[in-house]
């Protein structure tokens, strides 16, 4: 799924939600820089979450940079919590923006 925040038919927000049978992924959540801290974040959230909810989703999981502190302590406020998991990945290319 993916959900467009509009304002004024221009794009502020958005976000990305998955629901592949087991559990639900949130991905790319983003707001306009000029729209941040006005509940749109907090609006996207809810709505995926609803939308995953309806689809039968039992729980969901989201990856953030363990240095994003801010986001981290955003979705805390949202009653997300750190799993005691291992993400892995492995790099298929080299992306010097990639860390």
């Amino acid at each position: 799924m993916f959900l467009v925040g509009l304002l004024d038919g221009q794009v502020v927000a958005c976000v990305m939600a998955g629901f592949e049978g087991h559990r639900g992924w949130l991905n790319y959540l983003a707001v306009a820089p000029e729209h941040q801290r006005q509940g749109r974040a907090r609006a996207m959230v809810a709505e995926a979450e609803r939308l995953l909810r309806a689809a039968g989703c039992p729980k969901i999981n989201l990856q953030v940079r363990t240095s994003n502190q801010g986001v981290i302590d955003f979705y805390r406020r949202l009653g997300y919590s750190v799993d005691e998991v291992v993400s892995m990945g492995k790099r298929l290319e080299h992306d010097e923006k990639a860390a």
